[in-house]
């Protein structure tokens, strides 16, 4: 079981399977989100469970994506494609240690900000 939770704590979750790899998202909208890149991993809905979801706050980012924020302190907290998808993206800097993954991949790069270099040799996908 996998805990965390917003800065306030008003927002909690549970995960209840193991982590994936993470990706880094350095597209526009992920670096406007996070202030920097966002870092989330891809849950299965059936495994995640939200305590305090009415302090949950959704913005419609794109056509098809929604974040989840805590309406109380701000942080951002959940990536959410169309309910037809069984996953959700979740961000790592939520979670309590240890996690037990590491990042696998950055994603989106050919957006990333023009202040910082990608060098951990992990994989990049432009888009």
């Amino acid at each position: 079981m996998h805990r965390g939770s917003c800065l306030c704590g008003a927002v909690r979750f549970e995960v209840a399977a193991p982590l994936h790899a993470p990706d880094a998202c350095h597209c526009t909208r992920c670096r406007k989100t996070s202030g920097h890149y966002w870092v989330s991993t891809d849950v299965l809905r059936k495994d995640l469970t939200i305590h305090g979801a009415e302090h949950l706050t959704w913005y419609q980012s794109s056509p098809r994506v929604r974040r989840g924020f805590c309406a109380t302190c701000g942080s951002a907290l959940f990536w959410d494609p169309p309910p037809d998808r069984e996953k959700i993206g979740v961000a790592m800097g939520a979670f309590e240690a240890p996690t037990g993954t590491q990042l696998g991949i950055h994603i989106f790069v050919a957006d990333k900000g023009d202040y910082y270099e990608i060098t951990d040799g992990l994989p990049q996908n432009a888009q």
